[in-house]
């Protein structure tokens, strides 16, 4: 075996990966997780304001 068929063997691998990786990616099982995921940002945003509210409703009544 040369270097080429090395280089043929490692090809064939990466791509039967690839298409699995791509394949559990897309697969219907995960897609609760992904939408998890695409909501954190607004779900931090929302706990920000909730303390921003909460700072301010302490401020006030200290006063």
């Amino acid at each position: 075996m040369d270097i080429n068929d090395w280089r043929g063997i490692s090809t064939v691998f990466l791509m039967i990966a690839f298409i699995a990786t791509w394949i559990w990616l897309w697969s219907s099982k995960r897609k609760k997780g992904f939408d998890e995921a695409a909501n954190l940002p607004f779900a931090d945003e929302d706990e920000h304001q909730q303390s921003a509210t909460e700072k301010d409703a302490r401020s006030s009544n200290a006063e």
